[in-house]
């Protein structure tokens, strides 16, 4: 059997090691347009920032070492330009030669991967404006700061890329600024979670122009002019094109496969084609998302990986099939971290999803022993069935750890409610006898009982404020002399007991406290006392981030906190 496999990386050359360890015979030949057959693409901007300081250490492979332990004929520098399906020919360029050449094939797998998103604007040849997907791109962006030393960038797009990479020019003295069409940072994210990425940024001076668009660069000499659809253009010493990226699908469009959404090739759960014998695997496939059933582009390598074995066992004779993917990612952002699985608000809604959340600021581990750093949680699930829909962690130490527990309960099937049945590991140094995912899982059956009832930021600005209802502040004096929600008066919860008389019965109470935490205890206090009591979601903490965000978005000046 000849396999021929196009594009390496996570995708073709997990399948190509995997084929070799189910077939000692096979003839496997990888062709990769790049000079790197095997690289790390989510270490590139680490490489730029000189956190990883050895260009090698980003090559996990070399064609040499494929050689040596699986016998893989690789060839880099070689352009698949063309697939012949009836004759099960490819065509190949050799980029160093310019020959052109046919290879047969039995068996085909096609990864080619994603590429930068190029909009129209983005013609404009220039050395100082770049996209970043390939070693040769990292080598290329790390040789210009090196020898033109940038004082400014910016930066078009707002996702995991751009983030890094803005993390890492910033980390080398040169001042950032990003643009983002959307309002918010990091799609995955709900806006209201993606305000504490915001936040950090700008503590690290990296300036975030938001709901802002990009209409195209200029140059003048040294200096790229970025322009923008409503405000003045930007002027800097280099730009970066970080706005997503497009399956780099036009070989197999070319060859007549059948293609999916946003022009990614279709494919089966044995990550077959519509052509015989041709496979296809990682981001430029369409694959079935895990929570939503809909088809999706999930361009993560963990899928990419899962779905080479897949095929290669398919190529092999095996029969393994490929489920979907949730999405579940993690990014580091100077020393926050922020991950998600599943879906946001967002997806929720437009997949037509009665959906619930529980927002929740839980200790990294128990708060007694010293180094506990507060994360921010919050967990979706479907209102009838409390089915869990996706989860999204921001904080420091313990966050991939619950965001994994998160993923795997969900891809098991477990609900919501069966979060806080979870037999996790406790010790001080790191987590709670209740941690956070059982905490998680204790508020949800809190809602699904009739325990408790939320209300959330969003709703804060329409409470009334002419004595229909009660706003009652659960926190301590000082907490509330720092910074409180106008018409929320101050009874701390420990002394509630002895003030009901200063609450009206027969009117609805609204409380709020640092973290949820204190306001629910005295919903518990006074719905016991014959209240209609409605506890704050995620706590002032979070409401405070969230305004506070916003006003930073709409204006350069210090924004209060009263509505």
């Amino acid at each position: 059997m000849k396999v021929v496999i196009v594009g390496g990386v996570a995708g073709g050359a997990t399948a190509a090691a995997r084929i070799r360890r189910l077939d000692e015979q096979a003839q496997v030949i990888l062709f990769e347009r790049s000079g790197f057959v095997s690289y790390a693409n989510c270490g590139l901007p680490y490489y730029l920032g000189g956190v990883i300081t050895d260009p090698e250490a980003l090559t996990l492979q070399t064609p040499e070492s494929f050689w040596t332990r699986f016998r893989i004929d690789v060839r880099v520098r070689h352009d698949v330009t063309a697939i012949d399906t009836v004759h099960k020919t490819v065509t190949v360029s050799n980029l160093d030669t310019g020959q052109s050449y046919q290879e047969s094939y039995d068996k085909l797998l096609l990864s080619p991967g994603a590429k930068p998103t190029q909009p129209a604007f983005s013609e404009i040849e220039s050395e100082r404006i770049f996209t970043l997907r390939t070693v040769e791109d990292t080598l290329r962006i790390r040789r210009f700061v090196e020898q033109h030393h940038p004082k400014t960038a910016v930066l078009a797009g707002g996702g995991y890329i751009g983030l890094e990479v803005a993390e890492n020019l910033a980390e080398m003295g040169v001042a950032v600024t990003i643009v983002q069409r959307t309002d918010h940072l990091l799609e995955p994210l709900d806006g209201d979670m993606a305000c504490f990425v915001h936040t950090k940024l700008r503590s690290k001076g990296i300036s975030l122009l938001l709901g802002q668009t990009v209409e195209g660069f200029a140059q003048e000499g040294d200096t790229i002019l970025t322009r923008l659809q409503d405000a003045p253009p930007l002027r800097a010493d280099m730009a970066l094109l970080a706005i997503g990226v497009t399956p780099d699908t036009k070989l197999a469009r070319e060859a007549g496969l059948t293609l999916g959404i946003r022009g990614s090739i279709a494919v089966n759960d044995r990550m077959e084609t519509s052509a015989p014998d041709v496979y296809a695997v990682g981001d430029a496939v369409e694959i079935r998302h895990l929570i939503t059933g809909e088809k999706a582009l999930i361009s993560l390598a963990g899928p990419a990986n899962k779905q080479g074995r897949i095929a290669a066992d398919n190529i092999c004779g095996r029969d393994s099939r490929y489920s979907g993917a949730q999405g579940s990612s993690v990014i580091k952002v100077f020393d926050l971290t922020v991950a998600v699985t599943g879906i946001n608000e967002q997806a929720a809604q437009s997949a037509g999803i009665q959906y619930g959340t529980v927002i929740l600021s839980p200790a990294s581990h128990a708060s007694y022993y010293p180094g506990a750093h507060i994360m921010t949680m919050k967990i979706l699930y479907e209102k009838e069935t409390y089915r869990l829909l996706g989860a999204q962690i921001i904080g420091f130490e313990g966050v991939d750890k619950r965001i994994d527990v998160l993923a795997t309960a969900m891809q098991a099937g477990l609900s919501a409610i069966q979060l806080k049945d979870l037999d996790l590991a406790y010790a001080p140094p790191y987590s709670s006898a209740k941690d956070p995912v059982n905490m998680a899982g204790f508020m949800i059956e809190n809602i699904a009982t009739g325990t408790v009832k939320q209300f959330g930021w969003q709703d804060v600005k329409s409470l009334p404020r002419d004595g229909s209802v009660t706003l009652l502040d659960a926190r301590t004096p000082a907490e509330y002399a720092c910074g409180h929600i106008e018409g929320f008066m101050n009874i701390p919860v420990d002394q509630l007991r002895e003030h009901l008389e200063d609450i009206p019965p027969e009117r609805p109470v609204y409380v709020i406290c640092q973290s949820g935490l204190r306001s629910y205890i005295a919903c518990r206090i006074l719905a016991q006392n014959g209240y209609d009591c409605y506890n704050f979601s995620g706590g002032y903490r979070f409401y405070e981030t969230v305004k506070l965000d916003r006003c930073a978005a709409e204006s350069a000046h210090p924004c209060g906190m009263e509505e």
